[in-house]
């Protein structure tokens, strides 16, 4: 071990490579706090060149290397052991170029997403991928997990925002494709193949994002349902007459019942007697029209029976505490909470919800479970509290919700990735062919199986 750091710290210096007291104890864990161990090492590389250095004398060595973006993932995918090498990509952060012409942003791997956003949005742009933890979480780390967040209904998951990317492969070789042209069909698609795969296949260091136009006005309604299938009729109701709207969330009654009579939240939009709750925005370009047309669609849903009531917010202050409600940070106050980003089809997540329910309440009757989600674009969170007995744990709850996912033939990671919270449960949403493909590609770019082991598969 003590010849592998030697090495780093010729090749990178000695201010890049910590030890020892030198490692903070955030290089821990990620969000889920199920990492117990600190790193043999930290390595903080301040350009590509560095993580091909530092890649390539990891490769020799056959050291073992887990990548670290802003470590708020929920899945344990940057956890690393102590006989493994952290890679940090704090220090490779900034936004490289913003082109006009082409709508497109070059940044860094390291870069928080809401600089990105902002640097769009200051050029009058708009950077459509946006999720809750967008202050800390990086770029790199948003790829590496194909995140997916409020906008995936208009405008798809990370992977469909990036037109070009640079990664390190194990052995130090770049590949660097900072294409920015949409349409690109000079062979093989190689940047799908680091989105998604959690630092198993090489570690993205630079990123070409594709802009879209800045919306000129954004309307967002807070509404009342009778049941599923009125969600379902107000969706394909939205699609017809908004053209899709850009977030359309929806809320299960007893969580909506907890979070918006709670004081962290401190906003009740509408009363809480209702069967189900959905809080739907429509982005669009002119802000004339559009308020217009967004009242209409809300009146014409509820004279055709889609809607029980709805509140439209009056400012961004009122359309911020909608949002209050649907991020449900009230939930973090329960004990021993357990939470789940499962994909199921549209149509069925009305029934696959009740079910999962039933046999969650038949083991834990006094348990507490919040369903809630993005459904538009296929995914439910599942927030689960309960009192465990003697000898259960977490992965009681994880054994039920995943049979029942497998079951309804859903995904068992919708947004979070796989890591290792559910890298036992892949089976139950990919055939034994495809993980065998999935292993031979890992075999393939990184034979010594140095890059984040353990992890996916």
């Amino acid at each position: 071990m003590t010849d592998v750091i030697a090495a780093l710290r010729t090749a990178l210096g000695a201010g890049a490579v910590l030890t020892d007291s030198g490692i903070g104890p955030r290089h821990r864990s990620d969000m889920s706090m199920t990492g117990r161990d600190l790193p043999l090492a930290v390595l903080r590389p301040r350009n590509t060149a560095e993580v091909a250095a530092a890649l390539r004398i990891c490769n020799e060595f056959a050291q073992s290397v887990v990548p670290q973006g802003g470590l708020t993932g929920l899945a344990g995918g940057a956890n690393a052991k102590p006989h493994e090498i952290a890679l940090s990509l704090d220090l490779l952060s900034g936004i490289e170029e913003l082109d006009r012409e082409a709508a497109t942003l070059t940044v860094l791997a390291g870069t928080p997403l809401e600089r990105a956003q902002n640097a769009a949005a200051e050029a009058g742009f708009l950077l459509p991928l946006d999720l809750g933890s967008r202050g800390s979480a990086q770029v790199g780390g948003n790829l590496s997990t194909n995140a997916g967040g409020n906008r995936v209904i208009r405008y798809g998951m990370a992977r469909a925002q990036v037109l070009g990317l640079e990664a390190v492969l194990a052995d130090g070789t770049i590949l660097s494709n900072l294409n920015k042209m949409l349409k690109n069909n000079a062979g093989f698609d190689l940047k799908q193949l680091f989105i998604g795969s959690e630092g198993t296949l090489g570690i993205i260091t630079r990123v070409v994002f594709r802009l879209r136009p800045a919306p000129r006005s954004t309307n967002t309604a807070f509404c009342a349902l009778g049941g599923f299938d009125a969600v379902l009729r107000l969706l394909r109701r939205a699609e017809t007459d908004l053209g899709g709207p850009s977030a359309f969330e929806v809320m299960w009654p007893d969580f909506y019942r907890f979070v918006s009579g709670h004081k962290m939240t401190n906003a009740q939009p509408l009363s809480a007697d209702h069967p189900f709750y959905v809080l739907i925005e429509h982005q669009g370009s002119d802000a004339q029209s559009d308020p217009v047309r967004f009242q209409a669609f809300l009146e014409a849903a509820l004279e055709g029976g889609a809607l029980s009531d709805a509140v439209i917010a009056q400012n961004e202050k009122e359309a911020q505490s909608f949002w209050r409600v649907r991020e449900g940070y009230a939930l973090d106050t329960l004990p021993d909470i357990v939470n789940f980003d499962v994909s199921l089809a549209v149509g069925r997540i009305g029934a696959f919800a009740e079910d999962c329910r039933s046999r969650l309440a038949a083991r834990w009757p006094d348990g507490k479970f919040f369903f809630y989600g993005h459904i538009g674009d296929s995914n439910l969170h599942i927030t689960t509290s309960v009192a465990y007995a003697a000898g259960e744990g977490m992965h009681d709850v994880d054994k039920i919700v995943y049979g029942c996912v497998r079951d309804f033939h859903g995904s068992v990671s919708a947004e979070h990735g796989i890591g290792t919270l559910k890298r036992d449960y892949l089976s139950y949403s990919r055939t034994p062919e495809e993980i065998a493909v999935m292993r031979r590609l890992k075999t393939a770019l990184d034979p010594k199986g140095i890059l984040n082991p353990g992890k996916v598969i």
